[in-house]
């Protein structure tokens, strides 16, 4: 048979018994039409039935929770999508866009679900959409937990460690203050403390200064800065803190310091070379997130431990400075970046180049988002160390089951799924503050000469 009457052959056969010459495709295509046996045996199958957001701020941060519902009676998940600067935003994008598109999906299907929220708005790679899908992929998380009768860790691979390690947050006006506050932490069995100092006249990330943003006209602006900072005296002073807390603690405590981004390459390269005597568990974001291959020039340059990543939304912020080494712990924030399904690939990406992590859980993040966290670090070989919030009572009441600081260190309820359940009636007791719906924080501190500092 030569060419041509190959081609009619294969034509005829298109045209008049087709099925026969491509039994692959017809087959694919009765299968689409097959309903999917279930590889859960015994249970029913399951439905989203309902997502709602439940807002509540019982320590006056703006908390967004997600709770997804199920067509099993009683089975619903919780989800963390805090971003209390834009608190409404997200609750719309969970409540008026995702919620329609996954209202009878499976959700045993998390990293489908994820995959196809991720592109449903064409546009991507932004806080509040990241923040929403956060939100319901810790949710679904949360449910095959519950379903699976186990701890979310067990479905992460079982521990690897029995609690993980929280550092604290030590602050004072002065040298001394901030001692007294990290042999404090150190007598309440912390072994990690942040330690952040203010810097007299300057209004100072971290220190509690006692500086109150305002919230009204005279927040100044280029011509009229009214809350200022400066990087010399901020950089001239930090060394000096932590010899002073070397020479008083010893090396008996891990410190730890936030630059938070506020300075230049050549400030950040001086600064760190000039910690590495003190002996640092890392050095927290030196640099801002639009600078990032200046981590390469840092990096050649000091040995004190690198922390970066929590303003960071993709992996096209975070992949570079882990495959290249550029950094030594990772801080990308749960609740921002996707969720679970997103963290526990970072986590294993970055154990395959030695870095550890640390993810950012503030006070901004709920105990949800401290939950979801401290289920993955509980089965991650490269955990580094958590960050430590004290939840109040009153918050413990609004999530019961919050996960529990003893000795300085985070341990799991051990309860299905996030192990964390919230009492919506007490939530709805703490509205948001009555006040323009976003932190005077940001966007306000000013060089002298009026130019804004990032962030």
């Amino acid at each position: 048979m030569n060419r041509r009457e190959l081609m009619q052959w294969f034509s005829m056969g298109a045209c008049v018994g087709g099925s026969s010459l491509f039994p692959v495709r017809d087959s694919l295509a009765a299968s689409r039409g097959q309903p999917q046996a279930s590889a859960l045996k015994g249970l029913p199958p399951l439905k989203i039935t309902d997502i709602q957001t439940i807002l509540t701020a019982p320590e006056q941060i703006r908390l967004v929770i997600v709770k997804v519902m199920t067509s099993e009676p009683g089975l619903y998940g919780l989800g963390c999508a805090t971003f209390t600067q834009r608190a409404y935003v997200v609750q719309t994008a969970v409540d008026q866009y995702l919620k329609p598109f996954l209202i009878g999906r499976n959700p045993d299907e998390i990293e489908d679900i994820w995959q196809s929220s991720y592109v449903s708005s064409y546009w991507r790679n932004g806080p509040v959409l990241f923040n929403a899908m956060s939100g319901v992929d810790m949710a679904l998380w949360d449910i095959k937990g519950k379903r699976a009768n186990m701890p979310v860790y067990q479905l992460l691979g079982g521990k690897c460690r029995f609690a993980v390690d929280l550092y604290y947050h030590a602050s004072g006006r002065d040298f001394q203050e901030v001692e007294d506050e990290v042999r404090k932490a150190m007598a309440r069995g912390y072994r990690y403390v942040r330690a952040q100092v203010n810097i007299s006249g300057e209004s100072t990330y971290g220190a509690g200064s006692g500086e109150q943003y305002t919230e009204d006209a005279e927040r100044g602006g280029p011509e009229n800065p009214k809350y200022i900072w400066e990087p010399l005296p901020y950089v001239r002073t930090i060394p000096k803190l932590f010899e002073h807390l070397r020479v008083k603690l010893g090396n008996d405590v891990e410190l730890l310091h936030d630059m938070h981004e506020r300075v230049p390459l050549d400030h950040a390269i001086t600064l760190c070379k000039e910690l590495e005597k003190y002996h640092l568990y890392f050095l927290e974001d030196p640099l801002p997130p639009e600078e990032i291959e200046h981590f390469r020039l840092l990096r050649q340059q000091t040995s004190t431990p690198l922390a970066m990543g929590e303003l960071f939304n993709t992996r096209h912020e975070y992949v570079p400075l882990i495959s290249n080494r550029l950094i030594d712990f990772i801080r990308i924030h749960l609740s921002q970046v996707g969720g679970l399904s997103v963290a526990r690939k970072v986590a294993a990406l970055a154990e395959f180049f030695g870095i550890r992590t640390a993810w950012h859980d503030p006070g901004d993040a709920s105990p949800v988002g401290h939950a979801a966290a401290l289920a993955l670090e509980l089965a991650t070989y490269n955990c580094g160390v958590h960050e430590g919030h004290v939840f109040s009572p009153t918050v413990r009441e609004v999530f019961p089951g919050t996960p529990e600081v003893r000795n300085g260190y985070l341990y799991a309820t051990e309860a299905p799924g996030l192990g964390i359940d919230i009492d919506e009636k007490l939530a709805a007791k703490f509205p948001f503050p009555d006040r323009p719906n976003f932190d005077y924080h940001w966007g306000v501190t000013r060089r002298r000469d009026g130019t804004i500092i990032r962030p």
